[in-house]
């Protein structure tokens, strides 16, 4: 048995244990087995005002980049040194578990458990998610089948199917085909974690807010250009009843032994990539210090979190922590898979563009930020002393981070210059006004985030765009659907691209979760799976799974 075998074998302790540390009383707690817990937010009667720690990363690259992994070691690490801390992470998606990404619960001695449990299905929350999401596309259909009151044109419906699996024979499918009277038309199906129902799930305040949020989804135009809403087919009720109790945060332990909440689980490279509003404000109510994190690179996830989840929750992080590896700065400085783990100064040196991009893009917002290089066995001490000697001219606190093979002892220094960080002033801010229009939204980002200097329309994201106003729904969020291997619309594109063109290709609003959804480049909303998948590599003998990690 390896030693990470053997960390993933310790013992757990009883979810009431891990309760009891957070001054969770009985009634907060509603047991799914002997270590997960769902916790009612209406029984928690504490009332800290807890400040936040964001956690983002570098664009990433197919070797993974540890965000998880140092957002762990990093709570593992404030608690060793007695502070009150919770990590409030998201929910993995099984489309990335059996794809290609794995799962998402850490990784070495510093991870969260049960891992089988959470990466798989946990408490059914993404199952609840996707059937509330196809409860609102049966009711859509039916409606069209008992002859479209509503005069609901069928060649404008914009909320789609979804299912919590890769599967990209449906990305675009014809509907309605079994019956003589009912509508034949094509459709497509989103991933779970790019649902609107997931983002509203994860950015509503309550269950009052959510039924407000699931009211107000538009599902398409009638035939005089009028818009139409989820209300008008009465299957809101509904919808909430099967998510009433998915949406209690769900309470789980590390490897060693310290509370963390884990809740929804947007997409960052398609939805808002950050986990609930309800988990993050009831861990500020339960704690000192919030750990959390926000999907892929500062262009993804960190923005996001900021300009949408922090708007719309009324909140702000504390500082950031900003994720590196000396694989991905290697890689983009144009090392080749066969040659990432052999010493290169050269690459690292030249993929620090990439680490001066990122950096530049979370000062915008006026928190202080750290850079954790994530260390693996590979890395040499000459490159890690160029990661610290650009921080250093940067005059940016810099640590490394070994806590995947040493659990929370790994990030003690990191920790430290992260509550050291926190003593400086902070003036956060927002990259643009929300009553701005869309496309000079767009313009902000394009050029302070993904360093674009120019952004084109196609035709159709032009239309949508109009159609928006007309309706007057424009001045929302911007919610980016992008790649997330670069800053730029297109993979290819590593290190730090600049002088190009962003390419705008469609423009979805999600007027439930409060944002508008804009595709650049290629972007797809239902992945696919790779050649050799990760469900190759896992099995159950005797009822213990095996290759899931």
């Amino acid at each position: 048995m390896t030693d990470i075998e053997i960390a993933q074998s310790k013992d757990m302790k009883p979810i009431s244990s891990i309760g009891k540390k957070l001054g969770l009383t009985v009634d907060a707690l509603e047991y799914y087995g002997k270590y997960k817990a769902k916790v009612d937010p209406t029984f928690v009667d504490k009332d800290k005002k807890g400040k936040i720690i964001l956690v983002t990363a570098i664009s990433p690259t197919p070797y993974g980049e540890g965000k998880t992994t140092v957002t762990i070691g990093l709570h593992d690490a404030l608690c060793a040194l007695t502070k009150d801390s919770l990590a409030v992470l998201r929910e993995p998606s099984l489309g990335p578990v059996f794809g290609l990404k794995g799962g998402a619960t850490g990784g070495g001695y510093s991870q969260v458990v049960p891992m089988e449990d959470i990466n798989l299905h946990f408490t059914g929350d993404f199952h609840a998610i996707t059937s509330a999401n196809n409860l609102l596309c049966a009711a859509i259909d039916n409606h069209l089948y008992f002859g479209n009151e509503l005069q609901l044109d069928p060649a404008t419906i914009s909320f789609a199917r979804c299912l919590d699996v890769n599967d990209r024979a449906l990305r675009s499918i014809t509907i309605g085909e079994s019956s003589s009277k009912e509508i034949r038309r094509k459709d497509h199906f989103n991933i779970t974690a790019a649902s609107e129902i997931m983002t509203i799930f994860c950015l509503a305040s309550d269950l009052e807010d959510l039924r407000r949020r699931i009211d107000q989804i538009f599902i398409g135009y009638t035939f005089d250009k009028k818009p139409i809403y989820a209300k008008d087919l009465h299957v809101s009720g509904s919808m909430v009843a099967l998510l009433k109790d998915a949406f209690k945060p769900n309470l789980v332990q590390t490897l060693e032994h310290n509370p963390v909440l884990i809740h929804g689980g947007p997409f960052a490279n398609i939805a808002h990539g950050c986990n609930s509003l309800v988990a993050t404000k009831l861990g500020m109510r339960l704690s000192d210090y919030v750990v959390t994190e926000a999907g892929f690179g500062s262009d993804l996830g960190a923005e996001k979190f900021c300009d949408i989840k922090c708007r719309t929750g009324n909140i702000q992080p504390s500082c950031m922590v900003l994720v590196a590896t000396i694989k991905a700065l290697k890689y983009h400085g144009g090392v080749s898979k066969e040659e990432i783990l052999k010493e290169n100064d050269a690459a690292v040196s030249k993929g620090l563009c990439n680490l001066e991009a990122h950096l530049s893009n979370l000062q915008k917002f006026g928190v202080p930020v750290v850079v954790a290089l994530n260390r693996y066995q590979s890395d040499t001490e000459k490159e890690v002393d160029l990661v610290r000697s650009f921080c250093q001219q940067a005059q940016v606190p810099f640590e490394v981070c070994t806590s995947y093979s040493d659990g929370g002892k790994g990030a003690i220094n990191l920790a430290q210059k992260v509550l050291t960080s926190m003593e400086k002033p902070s003036h956060f801010s927002y990259l643009y006004p929300l009553e701005s229009d869309i496309t000079d939204k767009l313009s902000i980002l394009a050029k302070e985030i993904y360093h674009a200097n120019h952004v084109h329309y196609s035709t159709e994201a032009l239309n949508q765009i109009a159609l928006l106003h007309e309706i007057k729904q424009n001045n929302l969020l911007i919610c980016v659907a992008k790649t997330q291997y670069s800053l730029s619309d297109d993979p290819k594109k590593l290190g730090n691209p600049t002088d190009y063109t962003l390419e705008v290709t469609g423009v979805v609003l999600y007027l439930g979760a409060g944002f508008i959804t804009v595709l650049l480049g290629n972007m797809m909303t239902m992945p696919g799976l790779p050649q050799h998948p990760n469900y190759e590599q896992i099995d159950c003998i005797d009822g213990k799974i095996k290759g899931l990690f």
